[in-house]
């Protein structure tokens, strides 16, 4: 249901067994009590008779309402009065909590109007109120599928798929880093508050002549509204220009402060209309005054629990900032020295083939140069003996003519075998003594290899680091946190620097803001060709109107209604 139901077992209103003499008030205390809340003036316990919703009255007894007679009594844990101004107002976490569960649910069942580029950046906020950070390894493509984060009204309107809808919402969701669950609710807040049916309370009435009008009850004041027109009042009256408010059966009646102005006077429906009218009125006058005045002792004081709070809050986390942004400085040198390590294996290895490639191809070249050797040697023997035949069959005379031919030729023939095979053995000697040459390089490559591989072994395994101690992850034994330097007495100085910060914090809010109107303005440009025309709204084409003449926001617009007195608006007719 709405924010906070009652449905717990101890707030289950039973006729039997349930104290006959409790008043509303001990109820509402017990669940105020429960859920740790001290802001109670916003809220109240809400439950529907006949078709209208009722307020249970705290000095009255729970089980004289006009409560149903079906057991269990449900209650509705409600904010009944909304703040002109979250940030400043609401001040518990729980509070802030409880009213952005209630304006993200009005929103999202379109009892709110929410454009459509608004309503993507809400969605954004909801989702780092949900999810924290983003991240991509965790918040992969499809991680909001199965979430309701847009009106049904927005995903109508437009030719986009669910994918492209999570890809716009994820977009902006990436920029809001850092935020806390509380920062984003409160952000969702600031921009929702702006919209112009924010808070609004909203009653059929007719005026004298009869005319059908809306009433709408907020913390500013009153609003009449045309019944086709929601966004825009006719006509407001500020709470600080009313005197009185009163009603008789069905009769309401609204005086001004000066008396010299007639008042005004409208009907409802229904006698129980009036009295929550009248509830509504006072509660929010009350809180309309005490805004404009000095904050009570109780207000001082949980505001004062409030900014300690937010201020150690905010030094855990920028703590917890550090010690993340250390452990991966950390993660990432280990990554460092892991990677050049590896990078120093693979060099070593790679020295190391190529020690044992120069020690095979010297080994080879050893082998070729003594085997070329010994083949110059037989080479030259075989010259020696082929010289030695020569000069044998030269001394052996020839006796006959033929046979002088004969061996003349074979002198011939073995002249020229002797002169091939002095070319061989030359060719052979330089071939010799160019493979030692090549076993001299070879054994040089080897020691540079070597020397090489030396080097290495020889190195350190990391770079220098900065004299800066860099922790090490959790796993790692030596990681350590200087703990005492972390303290929450919050002195004078402190405070200073407190409101420095928070005044720091508003120039940027006004930076971010100017930002963030461009790229709403984008994403409106962006998604505008997508737009179906013919499924617009009466409230689109409204809103579109009062951007057009630059009031798109609650309080601009309401600053431009006239204020006229009460008499000539209650004369008026509907068509004026």
């Amino acid at each position: 249901g709405t924010g906070v139901i009652c449905m717990l077992k101890e707030w289950r209103v039973q006729r039997k067994g349930f104290c006959m003499k409790w008043k509303g008030k001990d109820l509402f205390d017990l669940v105020c009590r429960t859920l740790g809340l001290r802001e109670t003036w916003f809220f109240g316990l809400q439950y529907t008779i006949k078709d209208t919703v009722a307020w249970l009255k705290m000095d009255k007894k729970v089980l004289e309402h006009d409560v149903s007679k079906e057991e269990p009594v449900t209650f509705h844990f409600l904010a009944k009065f909304y703040p002109e101004n979250a940030e400043e107002e609401l001040v518990q976490e729980i509070t802030q909590h409880l009213f952005f569960l209630q304006v993200k649910k009005q929103i999202l069942d379109e009892k709110i109007y929410c454009p459509p580029e608004a309503s993507v950046l809400l969605a954004s906020y909801a989702v780092q109120a949900k999810y924290g950070d983003y991240d991509p390894t965790v918040h992969k493509r499809g991680f909001l599928a199965q979430e309701e984060l847009l009106p049904k009204r927005v995903i109508n309107l437009y030719q986009m798929t669910p994918e492209m809808w999570e890809e716009r919402i994820t977009a902006w969701y990436a920029e809001h880093r850092g935020r806390a669950r509380d920062e984003a609710e409160m952000e969702y807040l600031k921009i929702a508050q702006d919209l112009e049916m924010y808070g609004v309370n909203y009653f059929a009435i007719r005026n004298k002549k009869g005319t059908e009008l809306l009433l709408g009850v907020d913390a500013l004041g009153l609003h009449i509204y045309d019944p086709e027109n929601r966004l825009t009042p006719k006509i407001s009256f500020p709470w600080n220009e009313i005197r009185n408010i009163s009603y008789s059966d069905k009769e309401f009646t609204i005086k001004p402060l000066d008396k010299k102005i007639d008042v005004f006077k409208f009907n409802s429906s229904k006698l129980r209309v009036n009295k929550l009218i009248l509830q509504l009125c006072i509660g929010n006058h009350d809180l309309f005054m005490r805004r404009r005045k000095a904050d009570s002792l109780e207000v001082q004081q949980m505001k004062a629990q409030a900014r300690e709070e937010k201020a150690r809050k905010q030094m855990e986390r920028q703590r917890l900032a550090r010690e993340k942004q250390m452990r991966e400085e950390a993660e990432r040198t280990r990554d460092e020295l892991e990677r050049r390590l590896l990078q120093l294996k693979e060099e070593a290895t790679m020295a190391n083939e190529a020690l044992m490639r120069s020690e095979e191809t010297a080994d080879l070249l050893a082998e070729k140069a003594q085997i070329t050797e010994e083949e110059a040697k037989l080479l030259a023997q075989k010259a020696a003996e082929a010289e030695q035949e020569m000069q044998r069959i030269k001394a052996t005379a020839i006796r006959t003519e033929e046979e002088k031919r004969l061996m003349e030729q074979k002198v011939l023939e073995a002249e020229v075998l002797a002169l091939k095979m002095a070319e061989e053995s030359e060719r052979r000697a330089k071939e010799a003594d160019q493979l030692k040459q090549d076993l001299q390089e070879a054994r040089e490559a080897e020691r540079r290899a070597k020397q090489k591989l030396l080097e290495i072994a020889t190195k350190p395994t990391y770079p220098p680091m900065n004299p800066i101690p860099a922790p090490l992850p959790p796993d790692i034994p030596s990681f350590n946190l200087i703990a005492d330097s972390l303290s929450f007495d919050f002195k004078d100085t402190d405070m200073k620097r407190l409101s420095m910060e928070i005044e720091k914090e508003k120039v940027e809010y006004m930076e971010k803001s100017k930002h963030l109107q461009e790229q709403l303005n984008e994403l409106k440009t962006e998604i505008e060709a997508l737009k179906l025309k013919e499924r617009e709204t009466a409230l689109d084409i409204l809103h579109n109107e009062n951007s057009d003449r630059g009031g798109s926001s609650k309080h601009n617009t309401i600053k431009k209604v006239p204020r006229v007195s009460f008499l000539s608006f209650a004369d008026q007719d509907s068509h004026q």
